[in-house]
């Protein structure tokens, strides 16, 4: 379709239904030469939620005009903004991002294989960005990066540095994802300006910026991931999109800061071209409008009842959730979900436990206490003084490795241990064992009987020393930095540690996992830990 049009129906195309554009000759001249390259970026906060239509009908637009579209997953800006994503969950979230925003593009019809799809840490790391970000620190001031990210960055009566990083690196993005333009939400436009003014002092191109309107929540106000009642999440459930529907904003004859019909305007109908207003007969029956502006001028005049309204929305709005209900049916998509977005409830208790002086009843039973980490068997030999042991050398990634002392030769070979990723247990208090100080516990399943059998867990594929494993629900808290042998916190701990039938390891039904996965053991169902 694009090969068929010309300069001016594919600006028409970019810009319809947008709220403002910076830089439109800009966009108007490379359409003359080349088709337009855009990004659209999304910070893997919060789950998205069905505002999340707004950018992805845009993005369907984009493609119809020919553009090279590029979605980035800024895992480091939902880091720096106030830690809304902690660092452990981070891949875990980019994983649920991609695959909610791939559903939802397949929802209305967008083909995958015209997009790019870019992780923020994938570049953002690199020594060139990192000496741009230094470059552009010296230039911007205080005053103009909090201004810039006053209506992104979550405001807090401290707030953190990193808050005021955040505008500049979104700004760089521009000139690292090679784009002509940048499309975003118009709460984004001071962050557009900085990048409008800093980016040429770094002696990099000047981009044009695309502005989607905000689409009102359900409460009236902005659509937020972080406000329950202001949204209908992806995944929710028929009843549940009937339950919030039926509470939202609506008053008769308002079309001021009216997300339902915000969602017919910006979603529905670029999508579909037309909207039926489903209703009894008696009240004049089913009626299809094929311009937006006749339905507000009606739901303005009381034509369309709110009822009507929220019933109509209700029916197509479960024709695009369909199918995104349908793919995270699946084990895998349900479990990355429960593993990206832990129960709030089971966060918080966590974090209670974690920030206590120590000692009290929940601080002593949160995993989160045990400093538990990947690691490498780089060494093993006999214990020179024991037969039944192994003398290991471990890299957890600090600059030496440390020396544990494992009961393990009755069960596992030296070949077996050579080079293996283990989990090991790094704050026990360090104790000798015939005479050689163990610094850590090497973490094994075992299961008694007669022979006893026993194999070391596994950490994720290509899991690197030193990273930390944490339990499901309790990623907030901290470790302490020596387990008090007196208080038998470890003793505690360990005894709802065990192996599932599925061979994953648990505290308590919760998993123990990596930000790359799951801990696992290879046969031992049902099995201990220690």
């Amino acid at each position: 379709m694009a090969d068929q049009l010309s300069p001016d129906e594919k600006f028409h195309l970019i810009t319809r239904n947008l709220q403002e554009a910076l830089g439109e000759e800009k966009v108007k001249q490379v359409l003359k030469e080349r088709e337009l390259k855009v990004y659209w970026g999304t910070a893997t906060t919060g789950k998205p939620h069905v505002a999340y239509f707004v950018p992805m009908s845009k993005i369907a637009d984009f493609l119809k005009a020919g553009c090279e579209v590029t979605i980035l997953f800024a895992d480091l800006h939902a880091y720096l903004d106030n830690m809304k994503a902690p660092w452990e969950l981070l891949e875990l979230r980019v994983k649920y991002y991609e695959q909610v925003i791939k559903a939802m593009l397949e929802s209305i019809g967008v083909p995958l294989d015209k997009l790019k799809f870019v992780k923020g840490t994938d570049y953002q790391l690199s020594r060139e960005y990192t000496l741009d970000v230094y470059r552009l620190s010296s230039m911007v001031t205080e005053h103009d990066a909090k201004k810039a990210g006053a209506e992104v960055v979550k405001q807090v009566e401290h707030p953190l540095l990193s808050g005021l990083l955040y505008p500049g690196l979104q700004a760089l993005d521009e000139e690292y994802l090679k784009v002509d333009a940048q499309f975003g939400g118009v709460d984004q436009r001071k962050i557009f300006t900085l990048a409008e003014k800093y980016l040429p002092s770094l002696g990099y191109a000047k981009r044009a910026h695309l502005m989607n309107p905000m689409v009102p929540g359900l409460t009236g106000a902005k659509m937020s991931s972080s406000e329950e009642e202001s949204k209908i999440d992806l995944l929710d459930s028929k009843e549940d999109v009937k339950k919030k529907l039926k509470k939202a904003f609506c008053e008769p004859g308002n079309i001021q800061n009216n997300g339902v019909l915000s969602f017919v305007r910006y979603v529905l109908f670029p999508l579909r071209g037309e909207f039926c207003i489903k209703r009894d007969a008696k009240w004049g029956g089913d009626k299809i409008y094929t311009v937006f502006e006749e339905v507000e001028k009606d739901f303005a005049e009381g034509v369309i009842h709110p009822g009507d309204l929220k019933a109509s929305v209700e029916l197509a709005l479960n024709q695009l959730l369909e199918p995104i209900r349908k793919k995270f049916e699946s084990p895998e998509l349900r479990k990355l979900t429960n593993s990206a977005y832990p129960s709030p409830s089971k966060t918080k208790g966590a974090g209670k436990g974690a920030n206590k002086a120590g000692g009290g009843e929940d601080d002593e039973l949160a995993p989160s206490r045990l400093d538990i980490r990947v690691g490498k068997i780089i060494s093993v030999e006999k214990h020179p003084d024991a037969e039944s042991l192994y003398l290991e050398k471990i890299d957890v990634g600090e600059p030496e490795p440390r020396t544990v002392v494992s009961g393990l030769v009755a069960y596992m070979s030296q070949e077996d241990l050579q080079d293996r990723m283990v989990l090991v247990l790094c704050n026990l208090k360090p104790q000798k064992m015939r005479g050689i100080e163990s610094q850590a516990m090497l973490l094994c399943a075992s299961i008694e009987g007669e022979p006893r059998r026993v194999e070391p867990l596994d950490p994720p594929e290509g899991s690197s020393p030193g990273e930390q494993v944490f339990v499901e629900g309790y990623e907030m808290g901290k470790a302490d930095d020596r387990l008090n042998p007196k208080k038998k916190v470890w003793e505690k701990l360990q005894v709802d540690l065990n192996i599932s039938d599925e061979c994953v390891a648990q505290w308590k039904d919760r998993q123990l996992m990596t930000k790359l996965g799951q801990i696992t053991c290879k046969t031992l169902k049902g099995g201990n830990i220690s």
